[in-house]
């Protein structure tokens, strides 16, 4: 096997950190690395707008509203929120090997950071069995992100790759005038770019009974990307965890509004109340990857 498809394996692994194939972007440029390097501060390159708003209404005197102001009178479902202390445990096999990788996703705590009231997430990572001879990946990130808009607030990955260690801390600013705090670096995003690990939380969030499209500036520790998640379905899914019936989500990302062919990948959102990521397919140019949720305590 040669070590560009390692990597390459390496690189499916870090997919489900983002439960929707983001964090793989940071590896994404530095494939003939062990381990990446960090720009301290990203440029915004185009303004994105997310969830367009729906152009104002007018009615006629002695008639009836029109349909949809009288979906804006109704009171809003719930705004989903993260459960504190839940833990989502997956297993990464790619074409049919399996087991190639352990991946853990947690909602830790909600605390203030930067003056805001912000989601503390955390993943973890770490290749296994003969991909861990392979390529030793160990690799943990954390996302502090802001209300229930899951909106970046700071943005933290500590690689171990093949021994070799690598820290980032990134702040996130949409001006640039706001000093980091020590040990930190600025990170110049758009307003209401999201991590990794907010958009994950974030695409949870979407009513995709009512909504088609979603997209988000998302800041991956190097770059920033347009990302755009389309609902095509509805799915029965099968995995370890159990049988699901799940929103089939198809993402797309954009570099300076040019597509990435090679960045499509299809996530699946169980219809519980939870909206559990269970399944996430990638098709990579040699195989498929399959990342699936693994029953609890596994």
């Amino acid at each position: 096997m040669s070590g560009r498809v390692s990597l390459i394996l390496a690189i499916v692994a870090a997919i489900v950190l983002a439960g929707a194939a983001f964090l793989w972007l940071h590896f994404r440029a530095g494939n003939s690395q062990n381990v990446v390097s960090f720009t301290p501060v990203a440029k915004a390159t185009e303004s994105v707008k997310e969830n367009p708003a729906e152009p104002p209404t007018s009615a006629t005197p002695g008639q009836p509203p029109p349909a949809s102001a009288k979906r804006a009178a109704e009171p809003a479902e719930p705004p989903f929120s993260p459960k504190s202390g839940e833990v989502l445990q997956y297993s990464a096999s790619l074409a049919k090997v399996s087991n190639v990788a352990s991946l853990r996703l947690e909602v830790l705590d909600h605390k203030e950071i930067a003056g805001k009231p912000a989601w503390h997430f955390q993943a973890t990572a770490k290749t296994l069995n003969a991909m861990r001879l392979i390529f030793e990946l160990d690799d943990r990130f954390d996302s502090y992100s802001e209300g229930n808009a899951f909106t970046g607030v700071q943005y933290e990955m500590r690689l171990s790759e093949r021994g070799q260690k690598v820290q980032s801390i990134q702040r996130f600013t949409t001006t640039g005038k706001e000093p980091p705090p020590p040990g930190a670096s600025a990170a110049l995003v758009l307003p209401g770019t999201r991590d990794p690990l907010g958009m994950m939380q974030y695409l949870r969030s979407v009513d995709w009974d009512h909504t088609r499209e979603a997209r988000s500036p998302v800041f991956d520790g190097r770059k920033l990307y347009d990302v755009r998640a389309k609902l095509t379905g509805t799915s029965e899914v099968v995995v370890p965890a159990g049988r699901y019936k799940a929103a089939t989500i198809e993402i797309r990302v954009f570099d300076n509004g040019a597509e990435m062919k090679d960045a499509r990948f299809t996530l699946y959102l169980a219809n519980n109340p939870a909206r559990t990521p269970v399944l996430l397919q990638a098709v990579l140019p040699f195989a498929e990857a399959r990342v699936e949720l693994q029953p609890s305590g596994e």
